[in-house]
């Protein structure tokens, strides 16, 4: 039998192994945080803050994506403690960003979905720390 299209991708990035669900954090928070660079002040901007352009909806949309990652440390039997912070960030967050296209512009600066990243990564590199991934810049 041949290997099913997309097998060991698709499998690196559903499982319910910590490796699988930091994989999933990390794609996530790109997505969210760091999608391109804006020219001439090379600050990396994602969905985040273009989803604050759309009033209160994609405040909504930002918000849930974002307690997604909480979710998602739920299932890494992440502290409550270490949750109601990650709920906290997303909740600041989406507070902000209900202030129509002015809400835009905290989020730029505060990202909430960065620091929930930070840390998810710390109780991984402790708890899990075979899913380290050594990155060379």
């Amino acid at each position: 039998m041949s290997a099913p299209p997309f097998g060991d991708f698709a499998a690196s990035y559903t499982g319910r192994d910590a490796a699988a669900v930091r994989k999933r954090i990390e794609a996530m928070e790109h997505l969210l945080e760091g999608l391109f660079v804006i020219p001439g002040i090379n600050r990396r901007v994602g969905l985040d803050v273009i989803l604050d352009l759309i009033p209160v909806g994609g405040d909504a949309v930002g918000a849930a994506m974002g307690a997604w990652m909480v979710w998602e440390a739920r299932n890494l039997g992440m502290s409550k403690a270490q949750m109601a912070r990650m709920f906290g960030n997303v909740g600041v967050d989406f507070v902000l960003g209900l202030i129509p296209f002015v809400g835009a512009i905290p989020d730029f600066f505060f990202r909430s979905n960065t620091r929930n990243l930070k840390i998810i990564k710390r109780h991984l590199d402790k708890h899990h720390p075979s899913t380290v991934v050594l990155e060379g810049r």
